[in-house]
Formats: structure tokens, sequence, C-alpha cells
């Protein structure tokens, strides 16, 4: 069977701990898209781990775990990666890496760089991690993939035709030093030694496992709202966020995904700029920042503080939608424990007029939420394992928001570490 772990809304919902988890029974874990510009925190019996590019299978002897085609493929930080794991005395994992998948160069980091310092303060809140930069060259078939690494001449001819064109802008535009193609094919050759014994036909490898009936996890990063085409765009991600994207940046058969597991955070947070209807601010936002998740609600890879709101149905809603959701996986709702009243959004106000919608961005600016407020708990729930254990606020919580969504609750996540979840 093949799942989907993906998010609802911005991203850091915990979908790392739900793919940890998750992964202890699968054969196969797969990245199929984003690079290392989103971190997924891990919390097992190997300690605390961020993740970036690697698959959250890694923990596990026996899982493979694959890097898909979709994905912006950033070799030094999967070496450092890799080395990271050993030197948290976890056994080398074993991982696969598609012979399709593209190299995030070097002078993607750089564009990226450069990019949102011109832009000053309509900057897009980048990591700098050369993703959009990346996916631009992809997509106007100027990237390199893997495979040319062993075929030198090739390889040549293409970071010489990708100079040409970036110099051009280097030199006018961001009057910056040039690119020198030799200097560049000098190092991406110093990859090619490295990532030889990983790279296989993985398209060929997961068709047949599907034949096979192994147990596969396809793991998304960042949420639905981050997606280029269904997101808050241009404050987006620059690859699909979502479940469908999976069947693309693996290349399995989409009628294959039969389950997807959308992880829905028990409030919001969100890094980076842009439209954010439950947003809240100052001291109540501090103090939620503070309690959320096991680390607080601080940027898994930039350590930036993430903007903090309440639970907002009409963004879950549509996030789940758009994911083609069988199950919800909802996270962090021990961190709530602590309010003796829980706003929940659950209608924008546009020009007046109350909708369930998710608009369009020029919309999704102007409107206001619409809340109800719930009583809240009062005491600890982190590790209960028994649905029937929590207390009647709790449940009443949790059950009005799959109410509002309209997708069934499956699991609940009461705290960071791998066994703190309940299953309904």
């Amino acid at each position: 069977m093949i799942k989907a772990i993906v998010g609802s809304c911005w991203g850091d919902e915990g979908k790392g701990k739900i793919t940890d988890m998750l992964a202890e029974n699968a054969d196969i874990v797969i990245r199929f898209q984003g690079g290392s510009n989103a971190g997924h925190t891990i919390i097992n019996d190997y300690g605390k781990h961020a993740l970036h590019q690697m698959p959250s299978g890694v923990f596990n002897e026996n899982t493979v775990n694959i890097i898909g085609n979709g994905v912006a493929f950033n070799v030094p930080y999967f070496i450092k990666e890799l080395n990271y794991l050993k030197e948290s005395g976890i056994k080398e994992p074993k991982i696969l890496i598609s012979d399709r998948v593209q190299l995030l160069m070097p002078y993607h980091i750089l564009f990226d760089t450069l990019e949102e310092a011109r832009l000053s303060d309509k900057q897009f809140g980048s990591t700098k991690s050369g993703i959009a930069p990346f996916y631009s060259d992809k997509y106007a078939k100027m990237g390199i993939q893997i495979c040319d690494l062993f075929h030198e001449d090739i390889l040549m001819e293409r970071i010489k035709a990708a100079c040409e064109i970036k110099n051009v802008l280097l030199e006018h535009l961001y009057h910056h030093e040039l690119l020198d193609p030799q200097k560049i094919f000098d190092e991406v050759m110093g990859y090619k030694e490295f990532v030889a014994p990983y790279i296989t036909n993985t398209a060929e490898y997961l068709n047949k496992a599907i034949k096979e009936g192994k147990e596969i996890l396809l793991e998304g990063q960042l949420g639905a709202l981050k997606d280029p085409d269904h997101g808050i765009y241009p404050m987006t991600t620059s690859s699909s966020t979502l479940a469908g994207f999976g069947a693309i940046g693996a290349g399995i058969p989409p009628h294959k995904i039969e389950k997807v597991y959308t992880v829905v955070k028990a409030y919001s947070s969100a890094v980076g700029g842009g439209a954010f209807v439950s947003e809240i601010f100052g001291d109540e936002a501090q103090e939620l920042r503070v309690r959320g998740g096991d680390a607080g609600e601080f940027g898994a890879t930039t350590g930036r503080p993430r903007r903090m709101g309440w639970f907002d149905c009409v963004a879950a809603r549509y996030g789940c939608m758009l994911q083609g959701t069988t199950d919800i996986a909802f996270t962090v709702v021990d961190v709530l424990s602590y309010l003796d009243e829980i706003p929940v959004c659950v209608g924008y106000e546009i020009d007046g007029e109350v909708t369930k919608e998710f608009p369009v961005t020029p919309l999704l600016e102007k409107a206001k939420p619409v809340y109800k407020v719930l009583p809240g708990w009062k005491s600890d729930i982190r590790g209960i394992t028994k649905y029937e254990d929590l207390p009647e606020n709790a449940r009443n919580y949790i059950e009005f928001i799959e109410k509002e969504l309209g997708y069934p609750i499956t699991i609940v996540s009461n705290g960071p570490k791998r066994n703190e979840i309940i299953y309904r």
C-alpha cells in the first residue's frame, strides 16, 4: 500500500513525527519534492533530530529511503546530514537517489540570496536555500540532472549555457562577480564519487516494489497553502506540496496512492510573509510560541520565530480537500492545555460577507476571522494513549474541528515522542 503524509496548511504541522511513526512498518519512505529549505523535527529513541533533505525513515534499519526525482537535491547538504546521522550513533541508512533528480547548484543559493536582498521589504521570506532559482531553471530546461555527472561533456556544456545567461544578470542587475563555468564544473564533479553508490533508476525500483506489495510512504514537505498553484500565491514555495504531486515526484502511478494522511495542527503557525487570517500577536502569540511543540515554534531550518494564530477551519478544510485526505493526523493538542478558552476561526468576513471558502490571495488579504470560542480543559494530557481518557473538553475540541473539516481524525498526537499518540 502507498500512503502519503502531507501538510494541511503552512507546513510545520508535525509531519516528521507521523512519518517516523508510520515508517516503523514501512519498507520504503520517499521524499518527492522540495529541498533543504524546510525541516522535520523528530524525537524518538535516538534522541531529537532535525532532518532537512533526508526522508524520515532513516531511523529504521529495514527501511529504504529514496530521494525522488522531484527533489531539489543539494549534495553538500546530503553529505552533511549523512555525517550528522553517523555522529548521532545511527546505523548508516539504506538510501537510493533517483538518477533523474536535479542538482541544486552553488549558483542557485547565490541567486536566491541576491534576489531577496534586491527585493528588500518586498521579499518572500525565502530560506535562501536556492529553491526558487532551482525550480526556475528546472522548468526553463536549464537544470542539471544527477546523471549528467557521468557524462562530462554534456555537464560542461550545460554549465556553460547556464552561466552565459546568469552572468548577464550578475553583471547588470546584481552588480556581482561573474560565474566561472570551469570552477563550477570542478566543484560539481567533486560530488560524483560520493553520490555514485546511491544512484539508481528509482521509478523502476518503486514500480517493482508496488507489484511486490511493499509498504510505501510518500513524505511531503510544507503544506497545501504553500503550493504554487493552490496556495497563497506568490507567498508559496516553488514545488507542489500536494499528495497528487507525489506520483510525479516519485515516478509512481497516481491511482496507487490509497491513503493520504493530512497532518493538521491544533493551532496555526506560519513562517514567512503573506496573509494569515487567524494570526495573533504580542504576549498571547509569544506564550503559544514558547509552549508550542517540544522546542517551541521556531523554524527547524532557519530558527526563525514562527507567526502564531488560532486554529483556522477555513484554511485547514481547504488544505484537506486539495490533499485528497482520507485520514487526519491531528497534532500538538497537548500544547493548548494551558488555555481557559480556545478561539477557533470558523469563517472569514470579506467585504461584509461571511464565507467558509478559502479565497484567492487579493481577497484573503482583506479577510477578517470569525471566531467560535470553545472551553479549554486545563489539565496536562501529554502521553495519554486512549481517546476516552482525554478530558471531555479536549474530546469536544477535537470533535468540533473534525465536524467543521468534514474529514475523519484517526490519529491524535499529544506530545513530541513517537509513543505519545492516540489512534481513533
